[in-house]
């Protein structure tokens, strides 16, 4: 005898589908050709990939290889546009009608492709964030072999540094890059060009000396968050590691040992990767973890609660291909992102940094 929530599950899962199916056939496809990741393929289509690049996702994650990438000569279904939309009255006919409205701001920073920052909403309206790529200047941090092309750590942090700015600003913070390359910008190749004509912010001159460096990150820093004293502040450094070839890692995520706020931040970014692994690679085992490291210098010295991250292992071939293939540098830094919105959202703790 079959049991009613049989019947019930079968009935509902029937519904769905009919429902997937009703909403595909009206839905627009495209063929992904070679070279293709997720935001070409939908800048091709003319629409804002970044917005567009969960949904898309979600509705074609049976045909995607490791939850992320195309398959060349495969269809994909391409999300409709999200416009907000206004009513307004026509003068004459005294009709209702609506009128596509995004407001939009121009920011060079982000190269000119990408310069375009839509705004998405509001949730982070009134938060300060300070983000630190790592190394830069005449330091290009941790170094490896792709393709036999060298390959640097600054040029990959930074390049997420700049994605994860997009995303903040299109919720509505004040975000300040604190190293910056003037013609860099967001980039889209899989190898990205090594140059030292980073500075910092105020366009300072990075400095040769490694502690020297750093001072000048931390003072730059604790300036800025004593002229915003009084507002929401948190600080984000990004850093790619350096370990054996053979070393596959997670992305790990470090805060001051004595900072409820930073730890809280650290675990809200924690907790969205865990959950975007569970959706998206649901075969394999997330091994990120979060957990203090005072011992580093910006950790140690620097005023806002913060989140230290480590992308992965540039040297080792998997992590390579998280922080080369430009669709995974985009969902890096949108994952931070709703970590980052996770962390707002739920308020401080105290007063403690």
């Amino acid at each position: 005898m079959v049991s009613g929530v049989f019947l019930r599950v079968v009935f509902l899962l029937f519904m769905l589908s009919g429902l997937v199916l009703k909403a595909q056939d009206s839905l627009t496809t495209a063929t992904a050709e070679k070279g293709d990741g997720i935001l070409s393929l939908l800048r091709k289509q003319g629409i804002n990939p970044y917005e567009a690049y969960d949904d898309f996702i979600a509705m074609n994650l049976v045909n995607l290889r490791d939850s992320v990438h195309l398959y060349e000569g495969r269809n994909y279904l391409i999300p409709p546009v999200k416009l907000d939309t206004v009513a307004i009255v026509d003068s004459i006919q005294r009709k209702s009608t609506e009128i596509k409205k995004i407001e939009s701001k121009a920011y060079p920073i982000f190269g000119e492709k990408h310069a375009t920052v839509l705004s998405k909403s509001e949730k982070l309206k009134g938060a300060v964030y300070y983000l630190v790529s790592g190394h830069g200047g005449p330091d290009p941090g941790a170094m490896a072999n792709y393709a036999g092309t060298s390959i640097a750590e600054d040029e990959y942090a930074y390049d997420i540094t700049l994605r994860l700015a997009k995303e903040l600003l299109s919720h509505g913070a004040i975000v300040y890059v604190i190293i910056r390359d003037n013609n860099d910008g967001i980039r889209d190749e899989r190898i990205l060009k090594i140059d030292h004509d980073e500075v910092a912010y105020g366009n300072k001159t990075v400095p040769l000396n490694h502690l020297a460096r750093l001072k000048q990150r931390v003072d730059i820093v604790n300036e800025l968050h004593q002229k915003n004293r009084g507002k929401f502040q948190r600080l984000i450094v990004t850093h790619v590691d350096s370990r054996s070839k053979g070393q596959n890692i997670d992305v790990f995520f470090y805060h001051h040992k004595n900072s409820k706020n930073g730890k809280k931040l650290a675990e809200s970014i924690h907790k969205t990767f865990r959950k975007k692994y569970k959706k998206y690679q649901p075969n394999r085992t997330y091994t990120g973890t979060f957990g203090d490291r005072t011992g580093l210098y910006l950790v140690k010295n620097t005023h806002p609660a913060m989140a230290y991250i480590e992308i992965g292992n540039i040297r080792n071939k998997k992590d390579q291909k998280r922080i080369l293939v430009p669709d995974n540098r985009q969902a890096l830094a949108k994952w931070i992102s709703e970590g980052v919105i996770l962390d707002f959202e739920s308020g401080e703790i105290g007063r403690i940094r």
